[in-house]
């Protein structure tokens, strides 16, 4: 239920003839990943259902696809500079429509999982090049169109898991869960067809530059050496390599780190994790999309499986979550120039007032409306301000690259945050029945408030102002 955040952009002089037409095109291209990112919430018990697999193969159909999509944005936004925007925006869009297809037609868990990786990977080239492209289309006029952007990444924010639900449970021509994937190609069609045709074929900006290949793969190594151990870690009993791969990870992680003070080229400028300010933000994001990402696979999980709802229902019954964060989300936008940071000390505030809320509701009657809505306005307050308070106290020529690394760290944390909440959800499931489940649930919660909390120290460290009110 998550959506990827960019970084402030930049407004450019001209604005295209055929703009609009082009901005639906990327609006398209954007829905598939927004779309995407959330149906493991919903279907994932139909898939295991229907391809059998285990517990961690319900967390990794999620992780997978967000795993792969931190590494890959590391790289995508570069590829836009280096081969131009357009171009890799079609590339990704191609490669997305053909992941999709792979996931329609799975025919085992594993094939499912090498698609949902793919997927993520191309989304990765896809998404960081909408904004881009956006500021080419509307020059002066971007905030036209960032107007229309924000209520559309809000509404298939609310809308994603119902959609999934709804097709899950229609089963159209006996299709179940592969229609959710397969609803990708109308759709990709439409923006690859209408973007190829308008969309602005700028110069590159990094022409004949090189990509940093060996960071990139050791960023994807330690991010794997993290997040595999901690989701198979419980069903395989925590064996001693488990352990092994996650020290291995800090050393792998410290390689890359260590190759990127070098002279040649390079994927992030260290020099932005000097600032406290920023280093704490890198955390706080961590944290914070763990909590949001992993406790909706975990809710998802407990109304399914442990009570027993479709599809549908279960996406029914968390809508209020996504409609209090559409809310909360136009809340947060109106009062950052007043509030700074503040801001996200009173979104906290309301998702632990409603994650305490739903630990003393929860039953085999299901989780109350109320809680989930005031977990989803305190989220929704977030989203909004968070890059820009993070970025603050940089300078101008940092915020591009600071602004990426925060991009792949929130699919990082997400990742993390399935692998962990979903292993904490499991490990404490004792029974095949909705009481046990409940348990379950309350442990998971219980996490969550505690991460919350842990969020809500780390914002008093991040700037009093977001970039566009500090100075």
């Amino acid at each position: 239920m998550t959506a990827t955040l960019d970084a402030p952009v930049l407004v450019a002089p001209a604005a295209h003839p055929r703009r609009w037409l082009g901005l639906f095109a990327i609006l398209g291209a954007d829905l598939l990943n927004l779309l995407d990112s959330t149906v493991g919430t919903i279907a994932a018990p139909a898939i295991q259902a229907d391809l059998g697999g285990s517990t961690a193969t319900l967390q990794w159909i999620a992780a997978g696809y967000t795993l792969a999509m931190a590494v890959g944005l590391l790289v995508g936004g570069r590829l836009g500079d280096m081969y131009g925007r357009k171009r890799m925006m079609i590339v990704g869009v191609l490669g997305f429509l053909g992941a999709s297809l792979l996931c329609a037609v799975a025919f085992s868990p594993e094939t499912l999982l090498v698609a949902r990786v793919l997927q993520g990977g191309f989304g990765a080239v896809m998404v960081p090049q909408s904004f881009g492209l956006i500021r080419e289309l509307f020059g002066a006029e971007v905030g036209k169109a960032f107007a229309l952007l924000g209520p559309v990444i809000g509404l298939a924010t609310v809308l994603g898991p119902v959609v999934a639900g709804l097709l899950v449970d229609a089963d159209v021509f006996g299709t179940g869960w592969r229609m959710v994937f397969a609803i990708n190609i109308p759709l990709g069609a439409f923006a690859l067809a209408v973007g190829a045709r308008v969309l602005p074929d700028s110069p590159p900006a990094a022409r004949g530059q090189r990509l940093d290949v060996r960071g990139a793969l050791l960023a994807a190594a330690g991010m794997f050496l993290l997040v595999y151990p901690l989701t198979q870690g419980h069903e395989l009993g925590w064996p001693l390599w488990s352990f092994g791969m996650l020290a291995a990870s800090v050393v792998v992680l410290a390689v890359f780190a260590a190759t990127q003070r070098g002279d040649g080229p390079v994927l992030v400028r260290l020099s932005v994790f000097a600032r406290r300010s920023y280093s704490s933000g890198v955390v706080f994001v961590v944290a914070f999309f763990g909590v949001i990402t992993g406790f909706s696979l975990a809710v998802g999980l407990f109304l399914q499986l442990g009570l027993g709802y479709s599809p549908l229902k279960a996406s029914l019954t968390m809508a209020p979550w996504a409609v209090g964060a559409f809310v909360g989300s136009a809340v947060g936008a109106s009062v950052l120039a007043g509030l700074g940071r503040r801001v996200l000390h009173l979104g906290l505030g309301l998702m632990t007032a409603g994650l305490t809320w739903l630990y003393f509701s929860l039953s085999v009657d299901g989780p109350p409306v109320a809680p989930l809505a005031v977990f989803g306005a305190g989220m929704g307050m977030i989203f909004v301000p968070l890059f820009d308070i993070i970025v603050g106290d940089l300078a101008d020529d940092e915020v591009g690259s600071a602004s990426g690394i925060l991009t792949s760290v929130q699919q990082l944390g997400a990742s993390l945050g399935i692998a962990v909440l979903g292993t904490v959800f499991f490990s404490n499931v004792d029974a095949p029945a909705a009481p046990a489940f409940v348990d379950a649930a309350k442990v998971v919660t219980l996490v969550a408030i505690a991460l919350t909390a842990v969020t809500f120290g780390l914002g008093f460290l991040l700037p009093r102002k977001a970039k566009n009110a500090a100075h």
